[in-house]
C-alpha cells in the first residue's frame, strides 16, 4: 500500500525540483527561436536587405539541422548528465544569438541560424524524456501543458521586450533590432550557467529525493501503465536489434509524429509572423510588439485549463479535435478579413493562437503516455519532435511578401495541416482502442511465449501494457 499523504508531498517535491529552471530554460529557448520575427520590424530586413523570400529561408534553414539531430542527441543524452548537457547546449545557442547581434549581411545571418539550429536541436526530445520519467500518465499532460506554457510567455516576453529595447536605438552606434539579439543572448547565458546547477538527474541518481522517497517513486510507477494488476511496468533498458524492431516499426510513434506536425503548424505561424501581421492591421511596430502579449496570454491560460481537464478525463484524442476546431474559425475569420473590422480581425488571431497551442502540448504528452521503456521513451520522443518540426519549415515558407496581407497560402496550408493533425489522431485513436480491446480479450498473449529477454525487453508491446486514449 502507497502512503496517500506521502505520494503528495512527493509529487510535489517532483514538482519544485523538475520544473522550474526546465520551464525557464524553454522559455530562452523559444524566445532565442523567434526573436527573429520582433528584429524584422524594427529595421532588420531594410539593414540586411531582406528583401523577397530572404526573410522565409533565414528562418526555414534553422530547421534543417533541428529536425536531423534530435534523434542522435537523444540518444547521447541518455549517457550524460542531463545538467551538463542542457546546460552545454544552452551556453553554445546564446553565443550564436549574440553573434546575430553583429551579422552585417544576409549570408551572415543564414550561417547563424543554421547554427542556433544545431544547438536548440537536443533540448525539447530530452525535456520530454527526462520529465515523463517522473511521473505517471495521467499527471503528465496538465504537467505537459504547463511547461509549454513557456512557449507563448518566450512569445509574449519577447514582444514587450522588444517593445522595451527598441528604445535603444542608436544606443553604442547599433541598431535597436541588433540589441534585441545581443541582450536576449546575454539573458540564456546567464540561464545557462545557473542550470548547470539546478537540472534534476535521472531518477535514480537525483540528489534531491531520500532513498525511502526514491523507493515510493519507483513503486508509484509501477503499475502505470498495467490493466490495473500490480505488475511491473515494462521496460526496455537493452538497446538491441530487438529493440530497435520494437522502436522503428511502432506505427504509435510515427502516428504521433504525424499528428505534432499538422497541429504545430499554428504555433510556429503564430510565433514568426504575429508581429508582421498586427504590424499589418494598422498598429506602429511597437504597438505590435505590445499587442501579441494578450494573445499569449490568452493562449496560455487556455493550456492549463484544458490540460487539467484531460488528465482529469485520462483523455487525449477529443482534446486535439477541439483545438484544431477552435484554430479553424479564427483561420476562416482570417482568411475572410476584408469585411472584418480591425478588432474582429484581432480576434481572430486569438482564436488561431488559443486552439494551436492547446492541441501542441496534447500531442507530445499523448505518445509519451503510451509508450514505455527508456530507450523506447528516449527514440520516441526524438522521433516526434523531429518529424513534427517539419511543420516549423513549412510555417517559414507559406506567409509569402507578395500575398501581404491577406496570406491565403499561408492561412489555407495552416488549416489543411491542422486538419491532417487531426486525421492522423483519429487513426492514432482508433488504432489503440483496437489494441486495447485486443490486450483485454487476451489475443495478444502469445506473445510471452517469447524468450525471456526479448519479454523483458518489449517496452509497451508487452499484452500487459494498456494505451491513453
Amino acid at each position: 500500500m502507497i502512503d496517500a499523504h506521502a505520494e503528495r508531498r512527493l509529487v510535489r517535491k517532483i514538482d519544485l525540483h523538475v520544473y522550474p529552471i526546465l520551464f525557464l530554460i524553454y522559455i530562452m529557448s523559444f524566445l532565442d527561436r523567434i526573436n527573429i520575427s520582433n528584429a524584422r520590424i524594427q529595421g532588420m530586413t531594410k539593414d540586411l536587405d531582406l528583401h523577397g523570400n530572404r526573410f522565409n529561408i533565414a528562418l526555414f534553414v534553422f530547421f534543417v539541422p533541428f529536425i536531423l539531430l534530435e534523434v542522435p542527441s537523444n540518444m547521447v543524452f541518455k549517457k550524460f548528465k542531463p545538467a551538463y548537457y542542457l546546460s552545454f547546449l544552452m551556453l553554445s545557442w546564446s553565443i550564436i544569438n549574440m553573434c546575430m547581434g553583429f551579422v552585417t549581411t544576409y549570408e551572415g545571418l543564414v550561417a547563424l541560424r543554421f547554427f542556433l539550429g544545431t544547438f536548440e536541436a537536443g533540448v525539447m526530445p530530452a525535456i520530454v524524456y527526462l520529465t515523463s520519467t517522473y511521473y505517471k500518465r495521467h499527471e503528465f499532460q496538465t504537467r505537459m501543458s504547463f511547461f509549454f506554457c513557456s512557449t507563448v510567455i518566450g512569445g509574449a516576453f519577447g514582444g514587450l521586450l522588444a517593445y522595451a529595447i527598441a528604445g535603444l536605438d542608436g544606443r553604442g552606434g547599433l541598431a535597436g533590432w541588433r540589441w534585441i539579439f545581443i541582450i536576449e543572448g546575454l539573458m540564456t547565458a546567464a540561464v545557462a550557467i545557473a542550470s548547470a546547477f539546478l537540472i534534476v538527474d535521472w531518477p535514480e541518481k537525483c540528489h534531491f529525493l531520500t532513498p525511502d522517497e526514491k523507493r515510493l517513486l519507483e513503486l508509484r510507477l509501477a503499475d502505470d501503465g498495467g490493466a490495473g494488476l500490480l505488475t511491473p511496468t515494462p521496460r526496455m533498458d537493452t538497446l538491441n536489434a530487438y529493440a530497435y524492431r520494437r522502436i522503428l516499426t511502432d506505427w504509435k510513434i510515427w502516428l504521433g509524429g504525424l499528428v505534432y506536425m499538422g497541429v504545430g503548424i499554428t504555433g510556429y505561424a503564430t510565433t514568426f509572423f504575429m508581429p508582421t501581421i498586427l504590424l499589418e492591421f494598422g498598429w506602429t511596430a511597437r504597438d505590435a510588439q505590445v499587442h501579441t502579449i494578450p494573445v499569449y496570454a490568452v493562449s496560455a491560460v487556455g493550456m492549463v485549463a484544458v490540460a487539467y481537464l484531460s488528465d482529469r478525463l485520462k483523455h487525449r484524442y477529443g482534446f486535439i479535435v477541439l483545438g484544431c476546431v477552435v484554430a479553424t474559425v479564427g483561420y476562416a475569420m482570417l482568411l475572410h478579413q476584408d469585411s472584418l473590422s480591425r478588432n474582429a480581425r484581432y480576434a481572430g488571431v486569438f482564436l488561431v493562437s488559443l486552439g494551436g497551442f492547446v492541441s501542441t502540448p496534447i500531442a507530445l504528452a499523448w505518445l509519451a503516455n503510451n509508450v514505455a521503456g527508456q530507450w523506447k521513451r528516449a527514440f520516441s520522443s526524438a522521433i516526434q519532435v523531429a518529424l513534427g518540426n517539419v511543420c516549423g519549415i513549412v510555417a517559414a515558407l507559406i506567409f509569402r511578401e507578395d500575398e501581404s496581407p491577406h496570406y491565403p497560402t499561408g492561412y489555407g496550408t495552416s488549416v489543411a495541416l491542422m486538419w491532417f493533425g487531426a486525421v492522423a489522431a483519429s487513426v492514432l485513436f482508433a488504432g489503440m482502442l483496437v489494441e486495447n480491446r485486443l490486450r483485454d480479450a487476451g489475443k495478444r498473449d502469445d506473445r510471452l511465449s517469447r524468450p525471456k529477454e526479448e519479454v523483458d525487453n518489449m517496452g509497451d508491446y508487452h499484452p500487459s501494457f494498456r494505451f491513453t486514449l
